[in-house]
């Protein structure tokens, strides 16, 4: 049977799944940086390593790269200040540019390679 280890990204939000690989002894609360579709990121064990059945596998778990360091916890703390003022400059735009939608928020990666903007729209918005 395989073991996984529950990583949440953010704080209640959904569970994502992962080979702790050579790491089977983290801790619930303990951070790790993980490999994503979207790039390293950093969460928060919230289920510590265990077995589970292999039907419950759905395709190839990514791996947790390792444990997340003092300065990872910095540099995300960094990026998350930062968001507030990257939304207040997208608000400027969609006024400037009078679109058609809400913001919601926005998020940046763990490393800031990638910002993410969240909005509601009634119709689809062109840029």
């Amino acid at each position: 049977m395989p073991i996984v280890v529950g990583v949440r990204f953010r704080p209640v939000t959904k569970i994502y799944y992962f080979d702790p690989g050579g790491l089977l002894d983290l801790k619930e609360g303990e951070y790790v940086i993980v490999e994503t579709t979207h790039g390293c990121e950093m969460g928060q064990v919230v289920l510590p390593p265990k077995e589970v059945p292999e039907e419950e596998v759905v395709g190839q778990l990514k791996k947790v790269v390792r444990r997340a360091t003092a300065w990872d916890a910095v540099q995300a703390a960094y990026y998350r200040a930062r968001e507030a003022k990257a939304l207040e400059r997208c608000a400027e735009k969609v006024k400037e540019h009078n679109l058609p939608m809400k913001l919601v928020a926005a998020e940046y990666s763990f490393d800031g390679s990638r910002l993410v903007f969240y909005f509601t729209a009634e119709k689809r918005v062109d840029f």
